[in-house]
């Protein structure tokens, strides 16, 4: 590590990115089994894995920088909902395959930013694991991106599905953008990322996949859902957490 910011803080920042990479995985994982072609079954399975090596990345990281003997396991499989700081745009459910492609594709096409940038921070750890992490988050943005105009330039009935998983998850994405008085400590220390000025080049690359989808753009004074990273969580991620955790709660003093 080179930096000389607040480890309390980094320590935060970190988790954060742990516990995104850990929620998306965690679903993503769930259509093993279910995915509507063998093919995408492979690619959604390769997704999970890749989101939850980053996860264990972060999560490793985050228990050196708390210096409490957690690590991975612990930080990932022994923490309630509250202590949770994932946007909550990656706890919601699957629903439906055209919902997952667009879910995944805010989530990827913000996270290939965002590494892009990160992995130039004064954290050379932060550094290292995004530079791996940005490769494979710039595939699943292309991924998604072309099921979203296979589906929006589809049947009748793909088109309205991608619609209006479109019109639900809008509302989750204002909060990957949202910055807090941690993170403008953390980048004006050279370590975070300034997420705001990425919206304006991340909504240019949405307008262009919706456009060629022909899905209607979304408007920029939709209300917009918060609190994900403060501990605030809906309904769903305290089920899925139910699931994830249910063998390493049942047997806390196995080594996983």
């Amino acid at each position: 590590m080179t930096t000389t910011c607040d480890q309390k803080d980094l320590f935060t920042y970190v988790l954060r990115l742990g516990d995104s990479g850990l929620v998306l995985g965690q679903r993503l994982s769930e259509w093993v089994g279910k995915a509507p072609m063998l093919e995408e079954e492979m690619a959604l399975a390769n997704m999970a894995l890749d989101m939850i090596g980053q996860a264990r990345n972060f999560l490793s990281y985050a228990g050196e920088l708390e210096g409490k003997d957690r690590g991975e396991d612990e930080l990932a499989m022994h923490r309630d909902v509250g202590s949770f700081s994932n946007p909550l745009l990656v706890e919601q459910p699957n629903r439906d395959f055209a919902y997952t492609m667009v879910r995944q594709y805010f989530y990827a096409s913000f996270a290939e930013r965002l590494f892009e940038q990160l992995q130039h921070s004064a954290d050379s750890r932060l550094a290292g694991i995004a530079a791996k992490a940005v490769k494979e988050c710039r595939y699943h943005a292309r991924h998604s991106g072309l099921w979203l105009v296979r589906l929006g330039d589809g049947t009748e009935e793909s088109h309205q599905r991608v619609a209006r998983a479109l019109e639900e998850l809008w509302p989750y994405t204002g909060e990957l953008f949202e910055m807090d008085e941690l993170d403008r400590r953390l980048l004006q220390a050279g370590v975070a990322v300034d997420v705001q000025a990425m919206r304006a080049d991340w909504r240019e690359a949405l307008d262009q996949v919706l456009v060629e989808a022909r899905i209607p753009l979304p408007s920029d004074d939709t209300w917009m859902h918060s609190g994900g990273r403060s501990g605030h969580h809906s309904e769903h991620l305290g089920h899925l957490l139910a699931t994830m955790q249910i063998l390493p709660r049942s047997y806390p003093d196995a080594n996983w």
